[in-house]
């Protein structure tokens, strides 16, 4: 049961309030952020509450029980508080948010209504609109492993244990047909297809994920992103590149020689074996399906 502090429940009790609600940001980088809908900035333990950010929020009902309830925020980019390239650039994905009660006139008189997690993200025409999700949506994720055939380890990881010095390439960007194609130079050592669904990271530290590897007969080599990148990249750029893995045993024991460290069940038959019925073409032994 939530208890309202003194002040504040005699300041509701009264025949005219002052109330706004105030958001806290904690991100994940330790960075603290204030915002408030008030017309004012608001100075509350501590933390300054920005109220030229333009935040407003969606209606929201508190539930019973264990059910993740979800709101929304809406505001407009800042160059001094949020920016477009730090939401592109996920310093807010999972950051914690406290909504507060706060009167405005006497900011001591406050209360927390809620803490929050943000979820999705959504950016259209200098404007923002954030999902707050309650912490009870952690309930709804899967724990443990899964059975699959495919590994579950990050490739280099401790379970992986792959050394990705071996398997890490360098050079410079030589084109920029657009934001999702790059012409590199650097990469004539390898195979082509080496570096598809593998991962660039170019010199100011932005990682982005390679959708294909392609060489060309000049000994450049063009590479696809998955996503176009949201910052411009510029001819002469330098980066390191990581091999990609499809998470197959075959590529696992073929590209990298870590068939022992294979965190995944390559021999669980799938659904159309498990559904099919015996007959004289299949072997049925109790040996792997799938060499």
């Amino acid at each position: 049961m939530r208890t309202i502090p003194a002040g504040l429940a005699a300041h509701l009790k009264g025949d005219v309030t002052t109330i706004c609600h105030c958001w806290r940001v904690f991100r994940g980088d330790g960075v603290v952020l204030g915002f408030t809908d008030h017309d004012g900035d608001l100075l509350v333990d501590g933390t300054r509450f920005l109220a030229s950010s333009g935040f407003s929020a969606s209606e929201e009902e508190a539930q019973g029980g264990l059910s993740a309830s979800a709101g929304t925020v809406a505001g407009g980019f800042s160059s001094e508080v949020i920016s477009e390239a730090d939401l592109a650039a996920g310093v807010y994905d999972g950051a914690r948010v406290e909504l507060l009660a706060v009167n405005w006139q006497m900011p001591q008189q406050r209360m927390r209504l809620s803490v929050r997690e943000i979820g999705e993200v959504s950016r259209s025409g200098g404007q923002f609109t954030a999902e707050l999700r309650s912490l009870a949506h952690r309930l709804d994720q899967p724990q443990g492993r899964v059975y699959g055939r495919r590994c579950d380890a990050s490739l280099g990881d401790g379970r992986c244990r792959v050394e990705l010095a071996a398997y890490r390439g360098h050079g410079t960007v030589v084109a920029v047909r657009d934001r999702a194609r790059l012409v590199v130079a650097g990469l004539q050592a390898f195979a082509g297809g080496f570096f598809t669904q593998g991962t660039l990271r170019l010199e100011a530290g932005r990682e982005l994920e390679i959708d294909a590897h392609v060489l060309n007969t000049d000994g450049t080599a063009e590479l696809t992103l998955w996503l176009p990148s949201e910052r411009a990249i510029t001819v002469g750029e330098a980066f390191s590149v990581t091999a990609g893995c499809d998470k197959a045993f075959a590529t696992c024991g073929a590209k990298f020689a870590n068939q022992l460290n294979f965190r995944g069940f390559p021999h669980v038959p799938g659904s159309d074996f498990a559904y099919s019925f015996a007959n004289g073409e299949r072997l049925h032994d109790g040996g792997p399906i799938f060499p």
